[in-house]
């Protein structure tokens, strides 16, 4: 298997994570003849838990070719783990702020030096009640085809089972002990996007196409299908407020 050069704080972080991911997990990875040997490539991954990062980035790290996550930028403030985030050369995401195009240079900039770029393209955890891939956000996709680089969609289950989202006690369901499932898929075929002007709409069509990659995948693992539309939260907390506000005249 392809060894990239790892780097000490790489390692450091490995020596310190997978121990007890050893210890309290069993894993069952799938896939890894789709992670790309060399070059630049990115990895769209689903998300469904505060823990699933940390499945995703073993998975990844035993392929060999380390990931490059966006974290929120706050995250790169909190003591130790900003440091570890900085050292192993993670980046930085200030949404909504005149610096929010510097991940999208530093996106482009790791892939143009070979490494792989981790998106987690809805945004934040799912707010699917089934816990399906939601609406995507146009991130990748636009780094997609500004690079023109492979796009390996990924789905992971098991993390949500063991920290399910948004339940009311954050407390961690070891017991029975919890399979993490990480899967990698083929590339998603973006090639009918390279020449056409990246409008809004190009990349809403660019970033379904990849959704759909991660929702395949995750229908594999999980042996059902999912909804024929993807949950829009966005759409769901306005048609909330629409009827609390009908509500509100009554």
């Amino acid at each position: 298997m392809f060894r990239q050069k790892i780097g000490f704080w790489y390692r450091l972080a490995a020596v310190i994570a997978k121990p007890p991911l050893l210890v309290l997990f069993k894993r069952d990875w799938r896939g890894m003849e789709h992670i790309p040997a060399e070059g630049g490539f990115i990895t769209a991954v689903n998300h469904n838990s505060y823990l699933d990062p940390l499945s995703y980035a073993h998975y990844q790290y035993n392929t060999g070719r380390v990931p490059r996550l966006l974290a929120k930028a706050a995250l790169f403030s909190t003591p130790f783990v900003g440091m570890m985030l900085r050292r192993t050369g993670q980046i930085p995401v200030y949404r909504e702020s005149t610096d929010a195009m510097d991940a999208f240079r530093a996106a482009v900039d790791a892939i143009e030096r070979g490494d792989c770029v981790a998106f987690y393209p809805e945004g934040t955890i799912t707010r699917d009640p089934d816990m399906w891939p939601m609406a995507g956000k146009t991130g990748a996709a636009r780094i997609a085809l500004t690079t023109k680089c492979p796009v390996i969609p990924v789905a992971q289950w098991g993390a949500n089972l063991a920290m399910p989202p948004y339940a009311r006690e954050k407390r961690l369901r070891l017991f029975p002990r919890k399979t993490l499932i990480v899967q990698a898929g083929p590339p998603v075929d973006l090639s009918r996007f390279y020449d056409r002007e990246p409008t809004p709409d190009v990349l809403r069509e660019a970033t379904e196409a990849i959704m759909a990659g991660i929702t395949a995948q995750l229908e594999d693992v999980r042996g059902e299908k999912a909804p024929s539309e993807p949950f829009d939260h966005r759409m769901a907390r306005s048609e909330q407020r629409r009827k609390a506000a009908g509500e509100g005249t009554l």
